[in-house]
């Protein structure tokens, strides 16, 4: 967890930084299913991993805009 005044209270980093972090998971989806398109054949063990690595870049990127950090209540 990053410390409240690094990320926590800016908006706009969250925002640069979630929508790039999916920016990068969508180009590494797209690369991978071009990989796939191009070659015709079932996806290898590498291809697999590269979609999976693609889903969590984006999956991250989603949860730094969401910022389930502030919407939880504290204890």
């Amino acid at each position: 967890m990053a410390p409240p005044g690094r990320l926590g209270d800016c908006r706009g980093c969250r925002l640069v930084c979630g929508l790039g972090l999916l920016g990068a998971g969508g180009y590494v989806f797209a690369s991978a299913r071009r990989l796939m398109r191009k070659t015709g054949a079932a996806p290898g063990p590498g291809t697999v991993g590269q979609i999976v690595f693609a889903l969590g870049l984006a999956s991250w990127g989603v949860v730094m805009l969401v910022n389930p950090e502030t919407k939880s209540p504290t204890k």
